[in-house]
Protein backbone atom coordinates (compact mmCIF):
# COMPACT_ATOMS: atom_id res chain seq x y z
CA UNK A 1 0.00 0.00 0.00
CA UNK A 2 1.12 3.56 -0.99
CA UNK A 3 2.39 5.27 2.42
CA UNK A 4 1.94 8.87 3.50
CA UNK A 5 -1.11 10.00 1.34
CA UNK A 6 -4.07 11.75 2.15
CA UNK A 7 -7.60 9.60 2.01
CA UNK A 8 -10.20 10.62 0.63
CA UNK A 9 -13.11 12.43 2.32
CA UNK A 10 -14.92 15.75 2.55
CA UNK A 11 -12.41 18.09 3.56
CA UNK A 12 -10.23 16.83 0.49
CA UNK A 13 -12.65 16.83 -1.71
CA UNK A 14 -13.54 20.78 -1.08
CA UNK A 15 -10.13 22.19 -0.80
CA UNK A 16 -9.43 24.32 -3.55
CA UNK A 17 -6.71 21.94 -4.73
CA UNK A 18 -8.24 19.14 -5.40
CA UNK A 19 -11.91 20.86 -6.65
CA UNK A 20 -8.73 22.68 -9.25
CA UNK A 21 -7.67 19.25 -10.61
CA UNK A 22 -8.61 18.40 -14.45
CA UNK A 23 -7.00 14.88 -14.26
CA UNK A 24 -10.21 13.75 -12.29
CA UNK A 25 -14.25 14.15 -12.44
CA UNK A 26 -14.78 15.97 -9.03
CA UNK A 27 -18.13 16.79 -7.59
CA UNK A 28 -18.65 20.27 -6.23
CA UNK A 29 -18.73 20.83 -2.69
CA UNK A 30 -22.98 22.19 -2.87
CA UNK A 31 -23.49 18.38 -4.05
CA UNK A 32 -22.03 16.96 -1.02
CA UNK A 33 -24.78 19.05 1.10
CA UNK A 34 -27.84 17.39 -0.96
CA UNK A 35 -30.82 16.01 0.75
CA UNK A 36 -31.05 12.23 0.79
CA UNK A 37 -33.32 11.48 -1.75
CA UNK A 38 -32.75 7.42 -1.98
CA UNK A 39 -32.23 4.40 -0.26
CA UNK A 40 -30.35 1.61 -1.52
CA UNK A 41 -30.17 -2.04 -0.21
CA UNK A 42 -26.29 -3.28 -0.25
CA UNK A 43 -23.43 -1.20 -0.70
CA UNK A 44 -21.30 -3.39 -2.53
CA UNK A 45 -18.68 -2.66 -5.62
CA UNK A 46 -21.79 -2.94 -8.42
CA UNK A 47 -24.39 -0.33 -6.62
CA UNK A 48 -21.55 1.96 -6.51
CA UNK A 49 -20.42 1.49 -10.36
CA UNK A 50 -23.90 1.71 -11.28
CA UNK A 51 -26.67 3.02 -9.20
CA UNK A 52 -24.42 5.48 -7.51
CA UNK A 53 -22.69 6.48 -10.71
CA UNK A 54 -26.23 7.66 -12.66
CA UNK A 55 -27.15 9.35 -9.67
CA UNK A 56 -23.98 10.96 -9.58
CA UNK A 57 -24.14 12.02 -13.23
CA UNK A 58 -27.56 13.34 -12.47
CA UNK A 59 -26.37 15.51 -9.44
CA UNK A 60 -24.13 16.79 -11.65
CA UNK A 61 -26.62 17.55 -14.33
CA UNK A 62 -29.46 19.19 -12.01
CA UNK A 63 -31.49 16.06 -12.99
CA UNK A 64 -32.04 14.49 -9.51
CA UNK A 65 -30.48 17.02 -6.91
CA UNK A 66 -30.25 14.24 -4.07
CA UNK A 67 -27.85 11.86 -2.16
CA UNK A 68 -28.61 8.10 -1.81
CA UNK A 69 -28.38 5.86 1.97
CA UNK A 70 -26.75 2.61 1.63
CA UNK A 71 -27.92 -0.27 3.66
CA UNK A 72 -25.69 -3.27 4.32
CA UNK A 73 -26.94 -6.25 5.40
CA UNK A 74 -24.05 -8.33 4.91
CA UNK A 75 -21.90 -7.82 7.92
CA UNK A 76 -18.91 -6.82 5.34
CA UNK A 77 -18.28 -3.77 7.75
CA UNK A 78 -17.97 -1.73 4.35
CA UNK A 79 -21.22 0.56 6.13
CA UNK A 80 -17.97 1.89 8.27
CA UNK A 81 -15.84 2.00 5.51
CA UNK A 82 -18.48 4.81 3.37
CA UNK A 83 -18.87 6.64 6.63
CA UNK A 84 -15.26 6.63 7.35
CA UNK A 85 -14.86 8.70 3.94
CA UNK A 86 -17.85 10.61 4.03
CA UNK A 87 -19.76 8.52 1.60
CA UNK A 88 -17.18 9.51 -0.98
CA UNK A 89 -15.33 6.64 -3.50
CA UNK A 90 -13.64 6.59 -6.65
CA UNK A 91 -14.52 4.86 -9.67
CA UNK A 92 -11.95 3.86 -12.34
CA UNK A 93 -13.89 3.61 -15.66
CA UNK A 94 -11.45 1.30 -17.76
CA UNK A 95 -11.86 -0.76 -20.97
CA UNK A 96 -12.43 -0.65 -24.33
CA UNK A 97 -15.07 1.94 -25.71
CA UNK A 98 -15.54 2.03 -29.64
CA UNK A 99 -12.45 0.00 -30.22
CA UNK A 100 -10.06 2.84 -28.23
CA UNK A 101 -8.82 1.92 -24.81
CA UNK A 102 -10.45 4.19 -22.13
CA UNK A 103 -9.51 4.97 -18.32
CA UNK A 104 -10.42 7.74 -16.22
CA UNK A 105 -11.21 8.43 -12.65
CA UNK A 106 -14.15 10.48 -11.12
CA UNK A 107 -14.95 10.64 -7.16
CA UNK A 108 -19.01 9.84 -6.57
CA UNK A 109 -20.84 12.37 -4.46
CA UNK A 110 -24.09 10.75 -4.54
CA UNK A 111 -23.88 8.45 -1.27
CA UNK A 112 -24.56 10.56 2.16
CA UNK A 113 -23.77 7.66 4.44
CA UNK A 114 -23.94 4.03 5.43
CA UNK A 115 -26.05 2.15 8.01
CA UNK A 116 -26.32 -1.43 9.10
CA UNK A 117 -29.60 -3.26 8.99
CA UNK A 118 -28.17 -5.02 11.85
CA UNK A 119 -26.73 -2.65 14.10
CA UNK A 120 -28.97 0.10 12.87
CA UNK A 121 -32.44 -0.78 12.18
CA UNK A 122 -33.80 2.33 14.28
CA UNK A 123 -32.17 4.72 11.33
CA UNK A 124 -33.32 2.59 8.51
CA UNK A 125 -36.85 3.01 9.36
CA UNK A 126 -36.24 6.85 9.95
CA UNK A 127 -34.88 6.97 6.33
CA UNK A 128 -38.21 5.69 5.60
CA UNK A 129 -40.02 8.43 7.33
CA UNK A 130 -38.01 11.19 5.56
CA UNK A 131 -40.40 13.43 3.54
CA UNK A 132 -37.82 13.85 0.52
CA UNK A 133 -37.55 9.92 -0.24
CA UNK A 134 -38.34 9.35 -3.97
CA UNK A 135 -36.53 6.11 -4.63
CA UNK A 136 -35.50 2.88 -3.47
CA UNK A 137 -32.74 0.95 -5.18
CA UNK A 138 -31.40 -3.01 -4.35
CA UNK A 139 -28.93 -5.26 -5.73
CA UNK A 140 -29.21 -8.59 -2.64
CA UNK A 141 -27.18 -10.98 -3.50
CA UNK A 142 -26.44 -12.86 -1.08
CA UNK A 143 -30.67 -13.21 -0.23
CA UNK A 144 -31.66 -12.79 -3.43
CA UNK A 145 -35.60 -11.48 -4.40
CA UNK A 146 -37.26 -15.00 -2.61
CA UNK A 147 -39.82 -15.78 0.43
CA UNK A 148 -38.64 -16.82 3.35
CA UNK A 149 -40.85 -18.74 5.28
CA UNK A 150 -39.98 -17.59 8.39
CA UNK A 151 -39.82 -14.18 8.59
CA UNK A 152 -41.37 -11.61 10.67
CA UNK A 153 -42.41 -8.31 10.98
CA UNK A 154 -41.29 -7.20 14.60
CA UNK A 155 -37.68 -9.16 14.00
CA UNK A 156 -35.23 -6.14 14.16
CA UNK A 157 -34.78 -6.33 11.33
CA UNK A 158 -36.53 -8.72 9.13
CA UNK A 159 -34.17 -11.94 7.62
CA UNK A 160 -34.36 -11.49 4.20
CA UNK A 161 -34.30 -8.57 2.13
CA UNK A 162 -38.21 -8.63 1.04
CA UNK A 163 -38.75 -8.39 4.68
CA UNK A 164 -36.85 -5.89 5.19
CA UNK A 165 -38.18 -4.01 2.32
CA UNK A 166 -41.89 -4.53 3.17
CA UNK A 167 -41.21 -3.37 6.82
CA UNK A 168 -39.32 -0.40 5.30
CA UNK A 169 -42.52 0.42 3.43
CA UNK A 170 -44.56 -0.30 6.16
CA UNK A 171 -43.31 2.27 8.15
CA UNK A 172 -43.43 5.02 5.37
CA UNK A 173 -47.08 3.98 4.61
CA UNK A 174 -48.01 4.80 8.53
CA UNK A 175 -45.56 7.69 9.08
CA UNK A 176 -47.80 9.46 6.11
CA UNK A 177 -51.13 7.86 6.91
CA UNK A 178 -50.89 6.15 3.56
CA UNK A 179 -50.60 9.18 1.52
CA UNK A 180 -50.28 8.29 -2.04
CA UNK A 181 -47.61 11.02 -2.90
CA UNK A 182 -45.69 9.87 -0.27
CA UNK A 183 -45.23 6.60 -2.08
CA UNK A 184 -41.55 5.86 -3.47
CA UNK A 185 -40.46 3.82 -6.94
CA UNK A 186 -38.60 0.70 -6.24
CA UNK A 187 -36.16 -0.16 -8.74
CA UNK A 188 -34.44 -4.00 -8.22
CA UNK A 189 -31.35 -4.56 -9.77
CA UNK A 190 -30.89 -8.47 -9.18
CA UNK A 191 -30.33 -10.27 -12.11
CA UNK A 192 -34.03 -11.80 -12.20
CA UNK A 193 -36.57 -12.22 -14.99
CA UNK A 194 -39.46 -9.55 -13.47
CA UNK A 195 -37.69 -8.85 -10.94
CA UNK A 196 -40.32 -5.83 -9.81
CA UNK A 197 -43.34 -7.98 -10.25
CA UNK A 198 -41.68 -10.55 -8.18
CA UNK A 199 -40.79 -8.19 -5.33
CA UNK A 200 -43.94 -6.67 -5.44
CA UNK A 201 -45.45 -10.03 -4.74
CA UNK A 202 -43.37 -11.02 -2.46
CA UNK A 203 -43.83 -8.16 -0.71
CA UNK A 204 -47.86 -8.16 -1.06
CA UNK A 205 -47.54 -11.69 0.41
CA UNK A 206 -45.10 -10.70 3.48
CA UNK A 207 -47.83 -8.10 4.13
CA UNK A 208 -50.95 -10.41 3.87
CA UNK A 209 -48.65 -12.78 6.12
CA UNK A 210 -48.32 -10.39 8.77
CA UNK A 211 -51.52 -9.16 8.46
CA UNK A 212 -50.42 -5.41 7.80
CA UNK A 213 -53.98 -4.75 6.79
CA UNK A 214 -55.93 -4.01 3.49
CA UNK A 215 -55.16 -0.22 3.18
CA UNK A 216 -51.27 -1.45 3.27
CA UNK A 217 -51.93 -3.80 0.68
CA UNK A 218 -53.85 -1.00 -1.80
CA UNK A 219 -51.05 1.86 -0.90
CA UNK A 220 -48.32 -0.71 -2.48
CA UNK A 221 -50.64 -1.40 -5.30
CA UNK A 222 -51.33 2.23 -6.18
CA UNK A 223 -48.79 3.93 -5.32
CA UNK A 224 -45.45 2.16 -5.27
CA UNK A 225 -44.47 1.26 -8.59
CA UNK A 226 -42.51 -2.11 -8.62
CA UNK A 227 -40.25 -1.77 -11.79
CA UNK A 228 -39.04 -4.46 -13.66
CA UNK A 229 -35.47 -3.39 -14.95
CA UNK A 230 -32.50 -5.03 -16.95
CA UNK A 231 -29.11 -4.02 -15.36
CA UNK A 232 -25.63 -4.36 -17.41
CA UNK A 233 -22.43 -3.20 -16.34
CA UNK A 234 -19.08 -5.47 -15.43
CA UNK A 235 -18.15 -4.22 -12.00
CA UNK A 236 -14.54 -6.27 -10.95
CA UNK A 237 -14.73 -3.93 -7.79
CA UNK A 238 -11.65 -3.05 -6.13
CA UNK A 239 -8.47 -3.42 -8.14
CA UNK A 240 -5.48 -5.52 -6.40
CA UNK A 241 -1.83 -5.98 -7.01
CA UNK A 242 -0.03 -3.92 -8.92
CA UNK A 243 -2.97 -2.01 -10.58
CA UNK A 244 -4.42 -0.36 -7.62
CA UNK A 245 -0.72 0.57 -6.55
CA UNK A 246 -0.47 2.42 -10.05
CA UNK A 247 -3.98 3.84 -9.64
CA UNK A 248 -3.50 5.08 -6.03
CA UNK A 249 -0.06 6.62 -7.21
CA UNK A 250 -2.20 8.51 -10.03
CA UNK A 251 -4.53 9.79 -7.78
CA UNK A 252 -2.62 11.12 -4.65
CA UNK A 253 -4.70 9.92 -2.09
CA UNK A 254 -5.80 6.71 -0.16
CA UNK A 255 -9.24 5.07 -1.14
CA UNK A 256 -10.72 1.69 0.74
CA UNK A 257 -13.63 1.91 -1.34
CA UNK A 258 -11.69 2.41 -4.67
CA UNK A 259 -13.86 0.74 -7.22
CA UNK A 260 -12.84 -0.25 -10.98
CA UNK A 261 -15.80 -0.55 -13.94
CA UNK A 262 -15.78 -1.16 -17.56
CA UNK A 263 -17.14 1.97 -19.74
CA UNK A 264 -20.17 -0.19 -20.88
CA UNK A 265 -23.46 0.68 -19.08
CA UNK A 266 -27.33 -0.21 -19.37
CA UNK A 267 -29.99 0.38 -16.92
CA UNK A 268 -33.34 -0.85 -18.91
CA UNK A 269 -36.12 0.10 -16.75
CA UNK A 270 -39.80 -0.57 -17.55
CA UNK A 271 -41.94 2.40 -17.00
CA UNK A 272 -44.76 4.21 -18.37
CA UNK A 273 -47.07 7.01 -17.93
CA UNK A 274 -46.47 9.10 -14.26
CA UNK A 275 -43.77 6.34 -13.21
CA UNK A 276 -41.47 8.08 -16.18
CA UNK A 277 -42.13 11.18 -14.88
CA UNK A 278 -40.58 10.34 -11.22
CA UNK A 279 -37.26 9.09 -12.61
CA UNK A 280 -35.84 12.36 -13.76
CA UNK A 281 -32.34 11.09 -13.25
CA UNK A 282 -33.02 8.93 -16.48
CA UNK A 283 -32.07 11.73 -18.34
CA UNK A 284 -28.75 12.43 -17.62
CA UNK A 285 -26.74 9.55 -18.62
CA UNK A 286 -27.88 7.76 -21.98
CA UNK A 287 -27.00 3.63 -20.57
CA UNK A 288 -30.13 4.61 -18.92
CA UNK A 289 -33.25 3.82 -21.09
CA UNK A 290 -36.64 3.49 -19.91
CA UNK A 291 -39.01 1.61 -22.10
CA UNK A 292 -41.94 0.04 -22.19
CA UNK A 293 -40.88 -3.68 -22.13
CA UNK A 294 -37.28 -4.42 -20.96
CA UNK A 295 -37.97 -8.11 -22.45
CA UNK A 296 -35.91 -7.11 -26.11
CA UNK A 297 -33.08 -5.47 -23.54
CA UNK A 298 -32.98 -8.68 -21.74
CA UNK A 299 -32.95 -11.29 -25.19
CA UNK A 300 -30.48 -9.05 -26.38
CA UNK A 301 -28.05 -9.38 -23.41
CA UNK A 302 -28.88 -13.05 -23.12
CA UNK A 303 -28.13 -14.39 -26.40
CA UNK A 304 -25.66 -11.85 -27.63
CA UNK A 305 -23.53 -11.33 -24.36
CA UNK A 306 -24.46 -14.23 -22.52
CA UNK A 307 -24.72 -16.49 -25.26
CA UNK A 308 -21.53 -15.80 -27.26
CA UNK A 309 -19.91 -16.41 -23.68
CA UNK A 310 -21.22 -20.12 -23.56
CA UNK A 311 -20.99 -21.23 -26.72
CA UNK A 312 -17.24 -20.60 -26.87
CA UNK A 313 -16.15 -21.35 -22.87
CA UNK A 314 -15.60 -24.76 -23.67
CA UNK A 315 -14.03 -24.67 -26.99
CA UNK A 316 -11.82 -21.97 -25.48
CA UNK A 317 -10.84 -24.07 -22.32
CA UNK A 318 -10.28 -27.19 -24.48
CA UNK A 319 -7.75 -24.86 -26.55
CA UNK A 320 -5.88 -23.48 -23.57
CA UNK A 321 -7.17 -20.14 -22.68
CA UNK A 322 -7.98 -19.54 -19.15
CA UNK A 323 -9.35 -15.82 -19.47
CA UNK A 324 -12.40 -14.53 -22.05
CA UNK A 325 -9.38 -12.05 -23.01
CA UNK A 326 -7.10 -15.15 -24.28
CA UNK A 327 -10.51 -16.10 -26.11
CA UNK A 328 -10.95 -13.57 -27.96
CA UNK A 329 -7.67 -13.04 -28.96
CA UNK A 330 -6.99 -16.96 -29.69
CA UNK A 331 -6.68 -16.86 -33.32
CA UNK A 332 -8.73 -19.48 -34.04
CA UNK A 333 -11.17 -19.75 -30.56
CA UNK A 334 -11.75 -15.36 -31.52
CA UNK A 335 -12.77 -15.88 -35.57
CA UNK A 336 -14.88 -19.04 -33.88
CA UNK A 337 -16.48 -16.37 -31.62
CA UNK A 338 -16.81 -13.69 -33.54
CA UNK A 339 -18.15 -15.90 -37.00
CA UNK A 340 -21.21 -16.87 -34.06
CA UNK A 341 -22.10 -13.37 -32.62
CA UNK A 342 -21.98 -11.69 -36.43
CA UNK A 343 -23.28 -14.58 -39.03
CA UNK A 344 -25.80 -16.86 -36.68
CA UNK A 345 -26.87 -14.73 -33.56
CA UNK A 346 -27.61 -10.84 -33.61
CA UNK A 347 -29.02 -11.41 -37.44
CA UNK A 348 -31.79 -13.06 -35.35
CA UNK A 349 -32.31 -11.21 -32.11
CA UNK A 350 -35.49 -9.21 -32.22
CA UNK A 351 -34.27 -6.76 -30.35
CA UNK A 352 -33.28 -3.06 -31.00
CA UNK A 353 -29.31 -2.50 -31.86
CA UNK A 354 -28.53 -6.11 -31.80
CA UNK A 355 -25.76 -5.30 -34.41
CA UNK A 356 -24.09 -2.59 -32.25
CA UNK A 357 -24.56 -4.65 -29.05
CA UNK A 358 -22.63 -7.67 -30.75
CA UNK A 359 -19.87 -5.27 -31.53
CA UNK A 360 -19.70 -3.90 -28.00
CA UNK A 361 -19.87 -7.03 -26.20
CA UNK A 362 -16.14 -7.72 -28.63
CA UNK A 363 -14.98 -4.56 -26.72
CA UNK A 364 -15.87 -5.88 -23.63
CA UNK A 365 -14.70 -9.30 -24.02
CA UNK A 366 -11.13 -7.79 -25.06
CA UNK A 367 -11.03 -5.20 -22.18
CA UNK A 368 -7.24 -5.41 -20.43
CA UNK A 369 -8.29 -4.21 -17.50
CA UNK A 370 -11.01 -7.61 -16.83
CA UNK A 371 -10.00 -10.93 -15.97
CA UNK A 372 -12.74 -12.96 -16.41
CA UNK A 373 -12.09 -16.42 -15.87
CA UNK A 374 -13.27 -19.11 -18.64
CA UNK A 375 -13.58 -21.59 -15.65
CA UNK A 376 -16.32 -18.91 -13.86
CA UNK A 377 -18.39 -19.30 -17.02
CA UNK A 378 -18.74 -22.89 -16.77
CA UNK A 379 -20.84 -22.77 -13.83
CA UNK A 380 -24.64 -24.15 -14.58
CA UNK A 381 -23.43 -25.01 -18.11
CA UNK A 382 -25.41 -27.28 -19.37
CA UNK A 383 -28.81 -25.17 -17.95
CA UNK A 384 -26.72 -22.16 -19.93
CA UNK A 385 -26.59 -23.82 -22.85
CA UNK A 386 -30.24 -24.37 -22.72
CA UNK A 387 -30.93 -20.80 -22.13
CA UNK A 388 -28.26 -18.83 -23.85
CA UNK A 389 -27.47 -20.54 -26.84
CA UNK A 390 -30.14 -23.08 -27.97
CA UNK A 391 -32.86 -20.08 -28.28
CA UNK A 392 -30.49 -18.87 -31.33
CA UNK A 393 -30.06 -22.15 -32.54
CA UNK A 394 -33.78 -23.11 -32.98
CA UNK A 395 -34.24 -19.07 -34.29
CA UNK A 396 -31.49 -19.45 -36.92
CA UNK A 397 -32.72 -22.52 -38.10
CA UNK A 398 -36.74 -21.35 -38.40
CA UNK A 399 -35.31 -18.59 -40.20
CA UNK A 400 -32.75 -20.00 -43.10
CA UNK A 401 -34.17 -23.52 -43.06
CA UNK A 402 -30.31 -25.00 -41.44
CA UNK A 403 -28.24 -25.65 -38.97
CA UNK A 404 -25.89 -23.10 -37.58
CA UNK A 405 -22.59 -24.16 -38.03
CA UNK A 406 -20.43 -22.38 -35.34
CA UNK A 407 -23.00 -22.88 -32.81
CA UNK A 408 -22.78 -26.22 -33.68
CA UNK A 409 -19.23 -26.71 -33.47
CA UNK A 410 -19.41 -24.88 -30.08
CA UNK A 411 -21.98 -27.42 -28.66
CA UNK A 412 -20.09 -30.51 -29.77
CA UNK A 413 -16.82 -28.66 -27.52
CA UNK A 414 -19.50 -28.71 -24.74
CA UNK A 415 -20.40 -31.88 -25.11
CA UNK A 416 -16.45 -32.93 -25.38
CA UNK A 417 -16.13 -30.84 -22.26
CA UNK A 418 -18.50 -32.64 -20.58
CA UNK A 419 -16.28 -35.96 -20.72
CA UNK A 420 -14.65 -34.24 -17.98
CA UNK A 421 -11.04 -34.30 -18.19
CA UNK A 422 -10.62 -31.25 -17.73
CA UNK A 423 -12.72 -31.02 -14.28
CA UNK A 424 -10.50 -34.16 -13.47
CA UNK A 425 -7.16 -32.54 -14.16
CA UNK A 426 -8.23 -29.62 -11.79
CA UNK A 427 -9.70 -31.13 -9.06
CA UNK A 428 -6.09 -33.04 -8.83
CA UNK A 429 -4.60 -30.01 -8.76
CA UNK A 430 -6.77 -28.78 -5.73
CA UNK A 431 -8.75 -26.37 -8.05
CA UNK A 432 -12.21 -25.93 -7.44
CA UNK A 433 -15.02 -27.39 -10.48
CA UNK A 434 -17.91 -25.12 -10.69
CA UNK A 435 -21.34 -26.96 -10.06
CA UNK A 436 -23.14 -27.98 -13.32
CA UNK A 437 -26.52 -29.57 -12.01
CA UNK A 438 -28.20 -30.51 -15.38
CA UNK A 439 -25.34 -31.70 -16.69
CA UNK A 440 -25.74 -35.52 -15.39
CA UNK A 441 -27.53 -36.56 -18.40
CA UNK A 442 -24.78 -35.77 -20.60
CA UNK A 443 -21.97 -36.90 -18.23
CA UNK A 444 -24.21 -40.29 -18.32
CA UNK A 445 -24.21 -40.20 -22.04
CA UNK A 446 -20.00 -40.43 -22.12
CA UNK A 447 -20.22 -43.09 -18.94
CA UNK A 448 -22.72 -45.73 -21.35
CA UNK A 449 -19.75 -44.77 -24.60
CA UNK A 450 -18.96 -48.56 -25.73
CA UNK A 451 -16.03 -47.18 -27.76
CA UNK A 452 -14.57 -43.85 -29.10
CA UNK A 453 -15.27 -45.22 -32.73
CA UNK A 454 -16.52 -42.55 -34.88
CA UNK A 455 -19.96 -44.20 -35.19
CA UNK A 456 -20.24 -44.28 -31.27
CA UNK A 457 -19.47 -40.39 -30.98
CA UNK A 458 -22.28 -40.01 -33.36
CA UNK A 459 -24.12 -41.76 -31.93
CA UNK A 460 -23.65 -39.68 -28.67
CA UNK A 461 -23.94 -36.25 -30.02
CA UNK A 462 -27.60 -37.79 -31.57
CA UNK A 463 -28.39 -39.00 -28.47
CA UNK A 464 -27.48 -35.40 -26.76
CA UNK A 465 -29.00 -33.18 -29.26
CA UNK A 466 -32.75 -35.47 -29.04
CA UNK A 467 -32.54 -34.95 -25.49
CA UNK A 468 -35.71 -32.73 -25.13
CA UNK A 469 -35.88 -32.67 -21.16
CA UNK A 470 -32.61 -31.19 -20.96
CA UNK A 471 -32.93 -28.40 -24.03
CA UNK A 472 -36.66 -27.89 -23.49
CA UNK A 473 -36.42 -28.75 -27.23
CA UNK A 474 -35.49 -31.27 -29.91
CA UNK A 475 -32.33 -30.16 -31.16
CA UNK A 476 -32.12 -33.36 -33.38
CA UNK A 477 -35.12 -32.53 -35.34
CA UNK A 478 -33.27 -29.28 -36.11
CA UNK A 479 -32.34 -29.80 -40.33
CA UNK A 480 -28.49 -30.76 -40.06
CA UNK A 481 -28.03 -29.73 -36.57
CA UNK A 482 -27.14 -33.35 -35.04
CA UNK A 483 -25.23 -34.25 -37.95
CA UNK A 484 -23.18 -31.10 -37.85
CA UNK A 485 -22.58 -31.74 -33.72
CA UNK A 486 -21.56 -35.08 -34.30
CA UNK A 487 -18.65 -34.53 -37.02
CA UNK A 488 -17.37 -31.94 -35.15
CA UNK A 489 -17.34 -34.02 -31.74
CA UNK A 490 -15.71 -36.67 -33.76
CA UNK A 491 -12.79 -34.17 -35.15
CA UNK A 492 -12.32 -32.70 -31.83
CA UNK A 493 -11.72 -35.85 -30.02
CA UNK A 494 -9.08 -37.57 -32.60
CA UNK A 495 -7.56 -34.68 -33.81
CA UNK A 496 -8.04 -31.93 -30.80
CA UNK A 497 -9.69 -28.86 -30.92
CA UNK A 498 -7.12 -26.98 -32.13
CA UNK A 499 -7.10 -29.06 -35.83
CA UNK A 500 -10.99 -29.33 -35.43
CA UNK A 501 -11.53 -25.40 -35.12
CA UNK A 502 -9.04 -24.78 -37.93
CA UNK A 503 -10.61 -27.53 -40.19
CA UNK A 504 -14.15 -25.99 -39.03
CA UNK A 505 -13.09 -22.66 -39.63
CA UNK A 506 -12.02 -23.44 -43.10
CA UNK A 507 -14.74 -25.05 -44.17
CA UNK A 508 -16.61 -22.15 -43.27
CA UNK A 509 -16.10 -18.76 -44.53
CA UNK A 510 -15.09 -16.65 -41.18
CA UNK A 511 -17.37 -13.37 -40.86
CA UNK A 512 -15.90 -10.43 -42.29
CA UNK A 513 -13.82 -7.94 -40.00
CA UNK A 514 -15.47 -6.13 -37.46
Amino acid sequence: MTRGLPTLGRALAASPAFQARRDLAVPAPALLELPEKAVQFGTGAFLRGFVDFFLDAANRAGRFGGRVVMVGSTGSGRDQTVNDQDGLYTLSVQGIADGTPRREHRVVGSVSRALSAADEWPAVLACARAPELELVFSNTTEVGIALDEEDRADMDPPRSFPGKLARFLYERARAFEFDPARGVVVLPCELIEDNGDRLRAIVLALAERWGLGDEFARWIRESVPFCNTLVDRIVPGAPAGAQREEIVAELGYEDALLTACEPYRLFAIQAEGPVRERLGFAAADPGVVLTGDVGPFRERKVRLLNGAHTVTVSAALLAGCATVREAVEHEAVGRLLRRALFEEIAPFVEAPGADRFAREVLDRFANPYVQHALWDITLQATMKMRVRVVPSVLQYAARTGRAPESLAFGFAAYLRFMRGDLQAARREAGLPVPADDQGERIRGLWSALPDASPGALRALARAACADADTWGADLAAVPGFAEAVGDALERVHREGVAAALEAHLAAHAASPAR
